[in-house]
C-alpha cells in the first residue's frame, strides 16, 4: 500500500508540470461602461523557454476585438491599437491594466452587466492559443487611472 502512494504521486507528477508549461492567464476581468463597449484586464505569465508574442484576441461578444494601450502625445495621452503585438519574454509577466496595454472590444453583441462572464480567445502565434472567460466587475479598477476605456465610446 505504501508504494502506490508515491507511485500515484509520480504519475501526477507530469500532468501538473505540463499545466504550467505554455501561457498562463490570472485574474481576467471585463469593464463595460457603455453598451457598446468594454475593455479587458489581466496578467499574462509566459512558462515558457521563449518569449511569446500575443498577436491577437478574438471574442463572439463584439464585432471588433483589438489589442490597445495608452501612448502619450504632446503631453497628453491617447488610447489606440497595437501593431505587432505585445512580447512576453520567456519565463516574465506582462500586466494588461487600465492605463497601459489591455483589450478592447468594440461593437459589443449585448450590453455587459456586473457579474456577466465573456469569453475570448488569446492568441500567441507559434505559442499557441488560450481561452478565457473573464468576469465583468464595472467597479474594479475604476479609480486605476484617470484616462479609463471610457474613451473609446466613438469607435
Amino acid at each position: 500500500m505504501k508504494l502506490l502512494l508515491p507511485t500515484g504521486l509520480l504519475a501526477l507528477m507530469p500532468i501538473a508540470a505540463f499545466a504550467h508549461d505554455g501561457m498562463h492567464v490570472n485574474d481576467a476581468f471585463a469593464r463595460s461602461t457603455n453598451p457598446v463597449t468594454a475593455a479587458i484586464f489581466m496578467q499574462l505569465e509566459n512558462h515558457r523557454d521563449v518569449a511569446c508574442t500575443l498577436q491577437g484576441v478574438t471574442s463572439d461578444a463584439a464585432e471588433r476585438v483589438e489589442l490597445h494601450t495608452h501612448a502619450e502625445e504632446d503631453g497628453v495621452m491617447r488610447m489606440g491599437k497595437i501593431e505587432g503585438g505585445i512580447e512576453i519574454p520567456a519565463g516574465e509577466a506582462h500586466e494588461m491594466m487600465r492605463g497601459a496595454d489591455h483589450v478592447m472590444m468594440m461593437g459589443l453583441t449585448a450590453p455587459l452587466k456586473d457579474g456577466d462572464q465573456v469569453a475570448f480567445t488569446l492568441d500567441f502565434g507559434d505559442c499557441g492559443t488560450v481561452d478565457v472567460d473573464a468576469v465583468v466587475d464595472n467597479e474594479r479598477g475604476a479609480m486605476d487611472h484617470g484616462d479609463g476605456h471610457d474613451a473609446h465610446a466613438g469607435h
